[in-house]
């Protein structure tokens, strides 16, 4: 990486709004996102035929997105069998047992190209060619890509040490951090928690529901690492149980926040 993310440790807890956002809109795989949103929208002006269906491919991808996260943060990021293989253990690591294991490091909160790109075109491409053809596919996919830079963005507002605003994100972010730090099991929403509603893993507040003894390892014990050693290994044996691997107090020389 280079600019404003070389030699920088980007701990959101001493970062201010204003370090979010520049950070945010220099992040490559953000600038990739953004790249590929321009690209889908140029081929629905190029393939275009009219406006009701691209309105619904629009829609109907709202409205799948959330399940689809709910399923996948559930069932796939904490579930317990990608830590299990050293094939898959490097991507679980990457994609989500680091982020329980520092939820401050804005580095390993966004998610990787290599995975979440895959999984909105195999989720929207279909449904949006269903709907309105080559220009709905496009249609489909460059709203996915939005919709997940918005989840992206609010994802860095709920771990960033500042009071929100509006109701809304102080709202998400009461419900995202006792997912952290209280029971992880439950409040799998990022920005909307319909779905956690539906399969009864909503709370809304931390003394609904027991303090979790995984909340910071998401299962991946003591015991699991003794008979799946890979993330272990990969973490070079610094796994945070009891508390959350915390960013250096003070960056070292040649850094800054």
């Amino acid at each position: 990486m280079s600019g404003f993310w070389k030699n920088r440790t980007h701990n959101l807890a001493r970062m201010s709004l204003q370090d979010l956002i520049r950070a945010f809109f220099t992040y490559p795989s953000v600038l990739g996102y953004i790249a590929i949103a321009l690209v889908s929208f140029y081929l629905v002006a190029r393939w275009y035929v009219s406006p009701l269906p691209l309105v619904v491919a629009w829609v109907a991808t709202g409205v799948v997105y959330p399940a689809v996260w709910y399923v996948l943060h559930r069932w796939v990021l904490h579930g317990q069998y990608l830590y299990r293989s050293p094939l898959t253990a490097a991507v679980w690591k990457r994609i989500h047992f680091d982020h329980h294991q520092d939820p401050h490091n804005l580095v390993v909160l966004f998610g990787a190209l290599y995975t979440t790109l895959p999984t909105i075109g195999i989720v929207t491409l279909p449904i949006g060619y269903w709907i309105g053809g080559p220009a709905g596919s496009a249609m489909a996919f460059g709203a996915g890509i939005v919709i997940t830079l918005f989840y992206e963005f609010c994802h860095c507002m709920q771990h960033l040490n500042t009071a929100p605003k509006t109701r809304f994100m102080k709202r998400i972010k009461q419900l995202h951090l006792a997912h952290h730090f209280h029971n992880e099991q439950g409040n799998f929403g990022i920005t909307n928690y319909l779905w956690d509603r539906l399969f009864g893993t909503f709370y809304a507040k931390a003394k609904n529901v027991p303090k979790s003894a995984t909340v910071f390892n998401i299962g991946y014990t003591e015991e699991m690492a003794a008979k799946y050693p890979w993330v272990n290994k990969l973490s070079n044996y610094t796994r945070g149980d009891g508390n959350p691997r915390r960013f250096r107090s003070e960056p070292a020389p040649g850094e800054s926040i």
